[in-house]
């Protein structure tokens, strides 16, 4: 697929407060290059990328890290931890360490809590790449909506019961300020998941100044993870060269 020319992010207007001491997070890091950054979704772990990282690591500096109360990060008690903000200063702190503006990755809930930074911390990534995941709700019945069927479903994630909260929506953040990201966007969605995830990236394609949409035929929901890992790895790499 070829992506042309990107327009350039506006000039970094956000420092994320971490230091390197401040990682409470499980991060895997390896290889070198310009720094990509990939975040999983809601019961998963970093592992989940670890076949697109392999195939990328020989160009770029690929970093992950497990969510609070996912995989090998810390289990706190404290619901509030557990909330998009908290997470996003966990991935503030991960940035804080690397050398270079970074490509965010997300899948899911990570590609979700992706948007998020960008909508708040304007010039802080350079390209964002976003897999079967949508821009959250702005009309707040649906928003309750997805809280209440995420509340009845936690029991599925496979996490403890207050990092489940971590799939709950807050606002409508990411729909209020869409029209006003320049960060280049590419938003991927599997033919063979839910088909909202395909409309929120149509979506996202037309509302952003430099957003696009691609299909990947036959992927379903964790495609990155064996069927499609190949796949998603060369399309990441070709939308990081067009940067």
């Amino acid at each position: 697929m070829c992506f042309g020319e990107f327009e350039l992010e506006r000039p970094r207007l956000y420092d994320p407060p971490m230091s390197e001491s401040q990682v409470r997070v499980h991060v895997t890091t390896k290889g070198s290059g310009d720094p990509i950054v990939f975040l999983h979704g809601i019961g998963s772990t970093s592992q989940t990328w670890a076949n697109v990282m392999d195939q990328l690591s020989d160009r770029y500096l690929v970093s992950t890290f497990d969510l609070l109360g996912h995989g090998q990060s810390p289990v706190l008690d404290d619901p509030a931890e557990y909330t998009r903000d908290r997470a996003l200063d966990d991935l503030d702190s991960v940035l804080a360490t690397l050398e270079g503006t970074p490509i965010l990755v997300g899948h899911s809930l990570g590609g979700y809590l992706a948007l998020a930074h960008a909508a708040t911390r304007i010039g802080v990534a350079r390209g964002i790449v976003v897999l079967n995941t949508g821009p959250g709700f702005r009309d707040p019945e649906k928003r309750e909506a997805w809280n209440e069927r995420s509340r009845r479903n936690a029991h599925r994630f496979g996490v403890p019961p207050q990092a489940a909260e971590l799939n709950l929506q807050e606002d409508s953040v990411v729909m209020d300020r869409v029209g006003e990201l320049q960060v280049p966007t590419l938003v991927l969605a599997g033919t063979a998941d839910r088909p909202e995830y395909a409309g929120a990236g149509q979506y996202l394609e037309r509302k952003m100044a430099n957003g696009a949409f691609q299909a990947i035929e036959g992927g379903e929901h964790a495609m990155h993870e064996e069927s499609h890992a190949a796949e998603v790895a060369t399309i990441i790499d070709e939308f990081a060269r067009s940067l």
